[in-house]
């Protein structure tokens, strides 16, 4: 019974702490769900002693480093707007943060990108000092990043490579070396336009590198021996290149992602004499993998979906992660953040017990500790339900749906909620913003449609089915609710973002009679002229995001008159329901200019619609003000053109 005994310790205490004088807050409503989350990206040190994570608490957002064993704060910093993407220990001093930003670096001209930077915060000193910057010789640096980085220790220095670029006549890819303790930087290998990236062992040895050559589309795996590059494997893809996911965990072979005619497989490419070894978990849905912190050796596989679960190539961690979850009452359980010798494993939890919390888990003294809440606040987790659902053609399409707490699932008013990507898919787990629309009294269906990220056959599925059977996928849902008696066919609206958010449009400018409303949260409006600006931003390097958008659309000109079938643009005279629009002004996936032509179509064709535009607010909704104005604005639109009571 030993083994399964739970702490009686209470939430960590530091969480509850008012950081840096925030004000008190009680969140109410959506603002419990509309900010971001109260505890986000936590992780632990190599030693296990010490926690990372960022806090938000109204608009006060900071980050703040927690001894676990003194049960104390031991520092904390202001975050204000930055775009926290990532916050990762590189030792037990070190914590490295990965921020985004819009702003082009060296003053290079061209279409907006998201760049990502990369910083070094030392918890002893308190400081925090931005990396390639410094980097020693000649060499004209972009103190920008990509990738995962990769830890190595050498005697006292910790050492961290680093995928960057560097201008010569074009900008390119390299292999940078910071040394952490010295703070010296360096190039240590210089790429061309097709280099891709390289792999690093334990050691700081490049022992693959991959390329992709545009003109002929060619890809390539090279293995390192005796430090020199030997081509291994290579092939032709527009698209779905070969990708190298890490290090085998007995470090003798790099994993490879293949994409087949039957799906994607994982194989190990031998690193002694470039042959492949089996298959990794053959037949299965594989959709990530875990790596050490701070290396590219793989320890396990994840499989997510319906179910979470976790194949480790150690026995033993395989044994504390079966303790994890029956201790937590066989939840579902996510992996977050591991120390060095996994003997205190950070999880994510979400169940009837537990809610939507982080905990912490001491495998050695089989003790488990909450750390706190995810979204302060939020009182009860809205039931998710799997469900499938028959398409018009036959084609069965898999979704979840969500309950409203405390009301039978009977005539209820109904919410579409389709994700983005669309090459993307929604899984079995706590999404705020569909709990959000729940806790105001909707159903919310989240279907998997065709070109869903489920299997390579369901992406292909999705092929020339822009505003087609991907949008009629949608509605089957609701058919198949309403014929349930689940919900009211009269009071059903649409919402999404993204992609999800030309569905929105799709299905009240391409649709009739299914929709009361529709909320397009950075939708595409016109699919002709986003292939457009796709293509002036690819102009000088590879287009493969254009080739990505030509397979959803099916045509390869952006003039084709096919896209104007599914274009809700031109279709702007058949939007007769209420219909808002929310944009961020700062958004590089999807431009701005998709909403705002749509709305003056509208304009002058006098009908009226909603639009908010989100200042300073890129495409994933990164400022907590801005996500909760979306999410206040949407809600009250829910409520005020198809009301829930």
């Amino acid at each position: 019974m030993d083994r399964y005994r739970r702490s009686t310790v209470g939430p960590l205490s530091f969480l509850w702490i008012a950081l840096l004088a925030a004000p008190a807050w009680s969140a109410v409503g959506v603002e419990a769900y509309g900010r971001l989350p109260s505890i986000e990206q936590v992780a632990i040190s190599p030693d296990g002693t010490k926690i990372a994570f960022v806090q938000t608490t109204e608009d006060l957002r900071a980050l703040a480093i927690f001894d676990v064993n003194e049960d104390k704060l031991l520092g904390a910093m202001r975050l204000g707007d930055t775009r926290l993407r990532s916050v990762q220990w590189a030792d037990d001093e070190h914590l490295l943060l990965t921020t985004a930003s819009n702003s082009m670096p060296m003053d290079l001209m061209g279409e907006k990108h998201e760049w990502h930077l990369m910083s070094v915060y030392n918890v002893k000193t308190k400081r925090l000092n931005s990396l390639l910057n410094r980097v020693s010789g000649d060499t004209n640096t972009m103190n920008t990043v990509y990738g995962e980085p990769v830890v190595v220790h050498k005697g006292n220095d910790t050492l961290l490579y680093l995928h960057g670029l560097y201008v010569s006549d074009k900008t390119e890819a390299a292999l940078f070396r910071v040394n952490l303790t010295t703070g010296t930087e360096m190039l240590i290998k210089e790429g061309t336009d097709k280099t891709d990236g390289w792999l690093v062992d334990d050691n700081g040895q490049i022992v693959a590198e991959q390329d992709y050559t545009e003109r002929d589309r060619l890809w390539a795996i090279r293995l390192f021996r005796d430090g020199r590059p030997q081509q291994a494997i290579s092939g032709v893809a527009p698209i779905d290149a070969p990708s190298i996911l890490g290090l085998s965990d007995s470090g003798d072979a790099i994993i490879v992602a293949l994409t087949e005619a039957e799906g994607a497989s994982w194989k190990p490419l031998m690193l002694k004499d470039g042959s492949w070894g089996p298959e990794i978990a053959a037949n299965e849905a594989l959709t990530g993998v875990l790596t050490k912190s701070g290396s590219a050796r793989i320890i396990g596989t994840a499989f997510v979906g319906d179910e979470v679960r976790y194949h480790f190539t150690s026995p033993a961690l395989q044994d504390s992660w079966k303790w994890i979850v029956a201790t937590l009452g066989y939840q579902r359980v996510v992996f977050v953040s591991a120390s060095a010798d996994y003997s205190r494993i950070i999880v994510q939890v979400l169940g009837p017990k537990s809610g939507y919390c982080y905990y912490l888990a001491d495998v050695k003294e089989h003790l488990t500790r909450e750390i706190g809440k995810v979204y302060r606040g939020v009182a009860q987790v809205a039931q998710v339900r799997p469900i499938k659902y028959a398409g018009a053609d036959g084609l069965e399409i898999p979704g979840y749906l969500t309950l409203p707490p405390d009301r039978p699932a009977k005539n209820l008013p109904l919410i579409v909620f389709p994700h983005g990507g669309p090459e993307a898919r929604d899984i079995l787990d706590f999404d705020w913003w569909a709990q959000a629309m729940a806790a105001q009294g909707y159903a919310v269906l989240q279907p998997n449609y065709r070109g869903s990220d489920l299997n390579r056959k369901w992406v292909e599925a999705g092929f020339n089915e822009w505003g087609r059977k991907m949008q009629t996928d949608l509605s089957d849902g609701v058919n198949y609710l309403a014929a349930q008696e689940i919900v009211d066919a009269k009071r059903v609206c649409i919402v999404g973002a993204s992609y999800g958010g030309y569905a929105a449009l799709a299905g009240v400018a391409l649709q009739k009679g299914i929709y009361r409303c529709a909320v397009a949260v950075s939708g595409v409006s016109d699919p002709s002229s986003f292939m457009l600006w796709v293509m002036r931003k690819e102009a000088y390097g590879q287009k493969i995001g254009q080739r990505y958008w030509e397979r959803f659309l099916g045509v390869a000109d952006p003039s084709d008159k096919k896209l104007d079938d599914v274009s809700p643009l031109r279709h702007a005279d058949q939007i007769t329901v209420p219909l808002m629009l929310i944009h961020g002004r700062d958004d590089v996936t999807v431009p701005y200019d998709q909403s705002t032509n749509l709305v003056k179509a509208l304009k002058r064709l006098r009908k009226p619609a909603e639009f908010v535009t989100l200042d300073k607010e890129d495409h994933y909704l990164s400022s907590s003000a801005t996500r909760l104005r979306m999410l206040q604005s949407s809600v009250e639109f829910l409520r005020k053109n198809n009301p829930p009571d």
